[in-house]
């Protein structure tokens, strides 16, 4: 009859990886975001007769490790040979993994937050993330929330003096985003940075909790990805097993997005977290939490992996988020060598199913998110999230951009598009208290234009997402006549006001 589901003999693994004797184990905590792989397995931990994965011909086991183990300790204890990261925190893991002599590659995307992480605060003075200087975020420390928030405060307008005032309350890991929102709850914070379903709890039953800042915007920020070990992706044996895999979760996008209620079955009936959850706050309350994210099928896999033509989002993020660790003292080995991104990831298993479906292709091809100059102008007419100033050099008196000006836009502007992949952004020249107002006014607007120019030339990004506004000396980032406030000089001070400030607006 069938070998039990152990193995063979006292549990080893019998036959190739992926059959019945020796199933693909893959690690994963209870997050909504993978209930696609529990569909494709026939709503089971296990792979079920008739499910996509049993057609697929592999046999898959799903471990539930809400305790977040370690990847050495994960592929090192042989508890399972795939796991769950989500892309920051395998940026940050990645280094410490080949510090233990061992490595792993991701091998696809799995879902893409857009809305379940965010930065949460009570007071209504706090609307955007500069409104957080001086103030106190709860958080978990190296977690993806802890990455957001880095990102979000280094991109913003505040001095360097005023970032240095936002103090960070790491709240006991133990404790979980569920220790996060009780610190917002408790009043011993001014806000909080979190992901659901906590977020959601929070945004529900904190009186005046309001979101200042996500990933709803910042949606090519944060995804999720599945690691395997390298021991097994670089034995040529193992090569159909982790194929099927791939296909299978990637079909199971297809299934749950065609049914999301079987989705909310297969994560109660399978995860006692999602259980209680539902018995807490409703089966609805689950299947909202599927609007803050997107499974990534095929095509977002492409678009996302830059199969598509564009830019690689994962290996951008990946190598923002290993710099932000590693200043945030995140690394077992503060030396640890860098480590290129496409040496993290193993493109060929989605690149084979790309190649071989043409619709998928063709989907990849079309952008994520349409822009009009209707919303455009509804969406800046809201305050901005955050604005981040950038020293682009123009001749004095000149609208011209040079080379070394265009490489600062390169570096410091497109980036921070290509992340808030939803937004609209409202570009503004700006000039310092010096010359003529109404001649600083009109070069302060055609400055403006030129980066916008060349942003829509070169980069390809569409103009209905950009208003350009001339502020000329009206909008100040330091007050010249008291430059010390900021802990600047008056030429400091004048040069952060004559930053071209690129501010991003939620739709």
């Amino acid at each position: 009859g069938p070998e039990p589901a152990g193995g063979g003999l006292f549990g080893r693994p019998s036959g190739p990886l992926g059959s019945d004797g020796n199933p693909l184990k893959v690690s994963i905590v209870s997050f909504h975001g993978y209930a696609p792989a529990l569909v494709a397995n026939g709503s089971s931990l296990e792979t079920q007769p008739g499910s996509i994965f049993d057609r697929l011909g592999v046999d898959v086991e799903l471990v539930i490790q809400d305790d977040i183990p370690t990847l050495p300790t994960i592929f090192g204890s042989e508890a399972a040979h795939c796991a769950w990261r989500t892309s920051d925190f395998w940026a940050q893991e990645h280094p410490n993994l080949r510090n233990a002599q061992m490595d792993a590659r991701a091998v696809m995307v799995v879902d893409n937050t857009q809305g379940a992480d965010a930065i949460i605060a009570r007071d209504p003075a706090i609307q955007r993330v500069e409104d957080l200087a001086g103030r106190r975020v709860a958080l978990l420390q190296f977690t993806p929330s802890h990455g957001m928030t880095i990102d979000a405060i280094d991109n913003s307008s505040l001095s360097a003096r005023k970032k240095q005032s936002i103090k960070m309350t790491y709240i006991n890991v133990d404790e979980g985003t569920a220790g996060v929102r009780a610190a917002l709850e408790g009043g011993n914070v001014d806000a909080a940075a979190l992901w659901d379903p906590d977020l959601s709890l929070a945004l529900e039953k904190v009186e005046g909790a309001h979101v200042i800042y996500s990933t709803k915007t910042a949606t090519n920020l944060i995804y999720d990805v599945i690691v395997c070990d390298a021991a097994v992706l670089d034995d040529p044996a193992n090569d159909e097993a982790v194929g099927a895999f791939v296909a299978g979760w990637l079909q199971g996008v297809e299934a749950a997005e065609a049914d999301p209620d079987k989705a909310v079955t297969a994560l109660i009936d399978n995860e006692e977290f999602f259980g209680l959850l539902a018995r807490e706050e409703g089966r609805d309350f689950v299947e909202e939490l599927f609007s803050n994210l997107v499974w990534t099928g095929l095509e977002d896999n492409a678009r996302i992996l830059g199969m598509a033509g564009g830019t690689n989002h994962y290996e951008r993020v990946y190598k923002r988020f290993d710099g932000i660790y590693r200043a945030a003292g995140a690394l077992a080995n503060p030396n640890a060598p860098v480590i290129d991104p496409s040496e993290s990831f193993e493109y060929k298993y989605v690149k084979a199913l790309l190649d071989a479906d043409t619709t998928a292709q063709a989907a990849a091809q079309e952008p994520e998110f349409t822009f009009t100059e209707a919303q455009r102008a509804e969406t800046t007419r809201e305050e901005a999230i955050v604005t981040r100033p950038v020293t682009v050099n123009f001749t004095s008196g000149s609208a011209e951009l040079n080379k070394r000006s265009e490489r600062t836009i390169d570096e410091q502007m497109v980036p921070m598009i290509e992340s808030h992949g939803s937004a609209y952004f409202q570009v503004t020249g700006n000039t310092d208290s010096t010359g003529a107002r109404s001649a600083n006014l009109s070069l302060s607007k055609r400055r403006a234009e030129a980066v916008v120019d060349y942003l829509v030339r070169e980069w390809e990004f569409p103009r209905e997402r950009f208003l350009v506004v001339g502020n000329g000396p009206d909008a100040p980032l330091c007050d010249e006549s008291d430059p010390g406030a900021e802990g600047l000089s008056l030429e400091e001070c004048r040069a952060a006001n004559r930053t071209t400030r690129l501010a991003v607006h939620s739709r």
